[in-house]
């Protein structure tokens, strides 16, 4: 499942280095230049009218994918009926509302489900994450990551468990490549993994009232429901179809309003949630990323891939650099991965690096809305004090000091 770019020649040299992971499966003829195959002066009919060169689509079986493709086709039929809007065909929103809402109700689509079922699951998922699988229960989650071999995060994920079998969560644009890698390591194990993201519907529920609630408590009935917030009421929700159009229904009834799904990404970034892309995934180790802040590394469980790195940082010292909240006025979020540098030197080298960037995406636009960045930085720099893009310096950046 791969990410697709669109553009010539020019745009790849110009850009290899940032989109170096990309592929592009050949409409007509195609030419390949240091490793990235392009349409050459050709977009499919499908995508004439779309103007940006990078579009949120995959590749899955020789076939053009988006967000919404991979939706369940019943749970998209109802979200359409209810007046919702796609957007580039991977974003869906809402009319535009006067008026902010404190309780809001969004789609996500950005993310997908991975199923891990059989009597060795968890022993196999236990030498793969950062986290405790033993610690998971129908009652509480964990965060965690998949690591490459020299402690580099391949992926973020939401472990969570339902009866005997195991869901992960995770960004949708990763899942096919760690359902792979999780099917080298089963060989004779009792294990079977799952893209289930068709199967089940995730919904975000949010609410401006303090968390009553654990981070990660989860409650399973008619629905799962996980607290995903450290401070704020807000609920990640995992159905399947059919409950999943009733619990939205039920949902309205009680004075929630259907939101943008972009705005649930906004909201996960406000949280601290560290959710890779293409772009991130294995530019990254654990610590950089908060996830011992977030209970998703454990240093006592044992061995698992990148264990070593990981359980070296920890131990020996503290890591280098950490995950910082940040707001900037620029009127375009930043793409991952986007350098930031130092503007209080003559140094041109990046100091840090965007892991997500979004403006808020909620149907109320306030006039000083400004863009909100999660950025992986020094820690105890004083550079930070003098941050800038490196691509928009006209635009500084704040820290949030007082997050986390």
């Amino acid at each position: 499942m791969l990410k697709v770019l669109l553009g010539d020649m020019l745009f790849a040299s110009q850009h290899y280095n940032r989109y170096k992971w990309l592929r592009v499966l050949s409409f007509s003829s195609c030419v390949e230049t240091a490793g990235v195959v392009l349409l050459k002066h050709h977009r499919p009919t499908q995508m004439s009218s779309f103007s940006p060169l990078i579009l949120s689509c995959y590749i899955i079986n020789n076939t053009f994918k988006t967000d919404v493709d991979i939706m369940n086709p019943n749970w998209k039929t109802f979200l359409l009926s209810q007046q919702a809007q796609l957007e580039n065909d991977a974003i869906i929103t809402f009319t535009a509302s006067l008026v902010p809402n404190d309780k809001v109700l969004c789609p996500v689509l950005h993310l997908g489900v991975l199923t891990v079922s059989g009597a060795d699951a968890a022993s196999l998922l236990q030498g793969q994450m950062t986290c405790d699988v033993n610690e998971v229960t129908e009652t509480n989650s964990r965060l965690g990551a998949i690591c490459n071999p020299k402690g580099r995060v391949i992926t973020t994920f939401l472990l969570i468990k339902k009866a005997d079998v195991f869901l992960m969560v995770l960004p949708i644009a990763l899942l096919d490549a760690i359902k792979k890698r999780l099917q080298m390591y089963i060989l004779r194990s009792a294990v079977s993994i799952a893209d289930s993201s068709e199967h089940y519907c995730l919904l975000g529920l949010s609410y401006s009232a303090l968390a009553t609630e654990a981070f990660l408590n989860t409650q399973q009935q008619d629905v799962i429901s996980i607290q995903f917030s450290a401070t704020q009421s807000r609920q990640l929700v995992i159905a399947e179809t059919e409950r999943a159009i009733v619990f939205w229904t039920e949902q309205l009834a009680t004075g929630y309003q259907a939101e943008n799904s972009e705005h649930w990404r906004y909201l996960d970034l406000l949280d601290g949630i560290p959710w890779l892309t293409n772009e991130t995934s294995e530019e990254f180790i654990p610590q950089m990323l908060n996830l011992d802040q977030l209970g998703g590394i454990s240093f006592t469980k044992g061995c698992y891939t990148g264990q070593e790195i990981v359980a070296r940082t920890h131990y020996l010292g503290k890591a280098k650099r950490a995950l910082f909240l940040a707001e900037c006025a620029v009127p375009k979020a930043p793409l991952p991965n986007d350098m930031i540098i130092d503007d209080s030197t003559d140094d041109t080298q990046p100091i840090g690096r965007v892991l997500q960037a979004h403006q808020s995406g909620a149907r109320y636009q306030s006039e000083h809305e400004l863009c909100k960045l999660l950025l992986v930085l020094p820690v105890a720099d004083e550079g930070i004090a003098h941050l800038k893009l490196k691509d928009a310096p006209q635009f500084p950046i704040t820290i949030n000091r007082n997050w986390l």
